[in-house]
C-alpha cells in the first residue's frame, strides 16, 4: 500500500466533506429564506488505475452538490396582497431592472414570491428582481407565447390612473296608469309633428306636448360624466297603447349628420303597446314601434364629432344622434330593456310610478386596491366598483429543473442540462396555480442538517486522522535510518 497515496485520500475526503459543510452552512442559513431550494453534497469513489502485483492505490472521494430545484416547499399564508407563491412546476420570470429591457437583458427564474410595489409602481422582490408578465389589451386579450421572451412586460401597477366605464345597459321597472284619459288636443298636436322632446311649459305659446309620464335615466359617458335620457309616455287612442319618446339633454346631442339641433328632438320614437294583463306586449314590432326589434332594443350616442372628422369604424352601429362637439366623448350603444327586468314596464290602474331603474357605467373613480388571482390577472380594482387587468404573470417549466445555473438572489438562469424555458399561464400546462398572499417556505428541515452536520464532523475527523496515521507510519519509516 502506498502511503502518500493514503495520505491523498485523506486530503480528499478532507476536502470533499469541507464541500459538504459548505451546502449544510448555505442550508442552515438560509432556513427562513423565502423559495430557498435546498442543496446537498454527495459523495463519489475516486478509483486510480491499478498496476497487477505493485499493490493498491487509493483514489479517495469526491463530492458534488446537488440541487434539488424541483422540490416545493409549503405555502404560508401572509398579509401582503402582493405576495405570491406557485403550486405547481413553475418559475416566476425576472429581469434585473425594470424598464428599457433589451434581448441580451438576462431573464432570471425564481420562486422567491414576495413582491412589494417600489417607488415607480413596478413589482419587485426582495432581492431586486422585478416581475414579468402579458399586458392585458383593452378588450381582455393576452398576446402570450410560451417561447417569446420579447411580449412580456414589467408588470407595474402604479401606472394605473383612474377609471370610468360607460353606461351599455338600462332595465326599468315601472307602472303607466291604465285608466288615464287620452288627450285629444295633445295627440292632434302629437300628431302634427309637436314633440314631448320639445316641450316648454312656461314658452308662450307652449311648445311641444306635454307627456302623461316621464322617466328620467341617469348614464355615464365614456369620460365617466353624468348625463340624462329621458322616456316620455303619452296615453293613445286606443287601449293599451301609449306613444313614447327617448330624449336626450338639451344642448347634449346633435343631429346625426352632425348638425345642431334647433328644437330637442326625441333620438327614439313609436308606440308602445301591452297585452290585456298589464304586461309589455313584446311581440309588437315593426315601423310604428319605439323599437323596430323587440330582442334588439338599442340606441347609440355617436362620439363627439372632432376637427378633421374622425373617419367611421368598419362595422360600427349607425348612430341615432352624436354627442356634443363640448362633451368630446366616445361614441356608446345602450341596451334598453323594457320587458326582461323584475316587473319590466307595465300598465295597471295604479299611479304611474317608477319602482327602479338599473343601469351599468360608472362616473371617475381612483384605484384602491391590487389584487392577483390564482389564474394570475393582475386587476386594478377602483372606489367606484369599476375592475380592470392589467397584466397576466407568465410562469416558465423546464425539462430538468434541478439542472438550472443557481445565481445571487435565489433566482436561477438557463443552463445547457436544464433544457429550454415554455412559458405558460398559471393554472395550465403543469406550471401551477397562484396563491395569492402566500409565500412558499424554504425546503430545509433542520433536523437532517443537524445531522448531517454531525456526520460530516465526524467524517471529516476521521479523514484527518487517516492523515495523521500516514504521518506517523512516514516518521516510522525515516526513523529506521537512525
Amino acid at each position: 500500500m502506498s502511503i502518500n497515496g493514503a495520505m491523498l485520500a485523506g486530503v480528499s475526503g478532507l476536502t470533499a466533506n469541507a464541500a459538504a459543510l459548505s451546502t449544510i452552512s448555505q442550508n442552515i442559513a438560509n432556513v427562513n429564506t423565502v423559495g430557498y431550494k435546498r442543496a446537498a453534497t454527495e459523495f463519489s469513489t475516486v478509483v486510480n488505475a491499478q498496476t497487477q502485483g505493485v499493490g493498491y492505490s487509493a483514489g479517495g472521494v469526491q463530492a458534488t452538490a446537488r440541487h434539488f430545484i424541483s422540490q416545493a416547499g409549503q405555502l404560508q399564508r401572509t398579509t401582503s396582497g402582493t405576495d405570491l407563491a406557485i403550486a405547481g412546476q413553475g418559475f416566476f420570470v425576472v429581469t434585473e431592472k425594470s424598464e428599457n429591457l433589451a434581448l441580451s437583458d438576462a431573464r432570471l427564474f425564481t420562486r422567491a414570491g414576495a413582491f412589494k410595489i417600489d417607488d415607480l409602481g413596478y413589482l419587485q422582490n426582495t432581492s431586486g428582481l422585478y416581475l414579468q408578465g402579458w399586458p392585458v389589451a383593452s378588450d381582455g386579450t393576452v398576446n402570450a407565447d410560451p417561447s417569446d421572451m420579447s411580449r412580456l412586460r414589467t408588470i407595474n401597477v402604479g401606472s394605473v390612473g383612474g377609471a370610468a366605464e360607460p353606461t351599455t345597459r338600462v332595465s326599468l321597472n315601472a307602472n303607466l296608469k291604465s285608466s288615464i284619459e287620452p288627450d285629444a288636443a295633445a295627440l292632434a298636436r302629437y300628431a302634427a309633428g309637436e314633440t314631448m322632446a320639445a316641450y316648454k311649459a312656461d314658452a308662450v305659446p307652449p311648445v311641444g306636448v306635454k307627456p302623461d309620464f316621464e322617466i328620467s335615466i341617469p348614464v355615464s359617458d365614456s369620460k365617466g360624466g353624468q348625463q340624462n335620457l329621458t322616456v316620455a309616455f303619452l296615453k293613445g287612442a286606443n287601449p293599451n297603447e301609449w306613444h313614447a319618446e327617448i330624449y336626450g339633454p338639451a344642448g347634449k346631442v346633435m343631429n346625426a349628420d352632425g348638425t345642431p339641433m334647433t328644437i330637442n328632438a326625441p333620438i327614439k320614437s313609436g308606440i308602445v303597446k301591452f297585452t290585456q294583463d298589464g304586461r309589455l306586449d313584446t311581440s309588437f314590432t315593426g315601423p310604428a314601434a319605439l323599437f323596430p326589434d323587440a330582442t334588439n332594443a338599442t340606441i347609440t350616442l355617436g362620439a363627439s364629432p372632432t376637427t378633421p372628422p374622425t373617419p367611421p369604424i368598419p362595422g360600427a352601429p349607425t348612430p341615432d344622434v352624436l354627442w356634443d362637439t363640448d362633451l368630446g366623448v366616445a361614441s356608446q350603444t345602450i341596451a334598453i330593456d323594457l320587458g326582461a327586468s323584475t316587473g319590466g314596464l307595465t300598465q295597471y290602474d295604479s299611479t304611474s310610478i317608477v319602482q327602479a331603474t338599473y343601469t351599468n357605467g360608472t362616473a371617475f373613480g381612483n384605484l384602491t386596491e391590487v389584487k392577483i388571482d390564482e389564474a394570475g390577472f393582475v386587476t386594478a380594482i377602483f372606489d367606484n366598483g369599476v375592475m380592470r387587468k392589467i397584466a397576466q404573470v407568465a410562469l416558465a417549466t423546464f425539462p430538468s429543473a434541478d439542472s438550472l445555473t443557481e445565481v445571487a438572489g435565489n433566482a436561477f438562469r438557463v443552463s445547457q442540462n436544464s433544457g429550454t424555458f415554455n412559458l405558460k399561464a398559471p393554472g395550465t400546462g403543469g406550471a401551477g396555480l397562484l396563491g395569492a398572499q402566500q409565500l412558499e417556505a424554504s425546503t430545509v428541515d433542520l433536523s437532517t442538517e443537524f445531522t448531517g452536520l454531525i456526520t460530516t464532523q465526524r467524517a471529516y475527523s476521521a479523514s484527518s486522522k487517516i492523515i495523521t496515521t500516514a504521518d506517523e507510519m512516514l516518521a516510522e519509516l525515516i526513523n529506521i535510518k537512525r
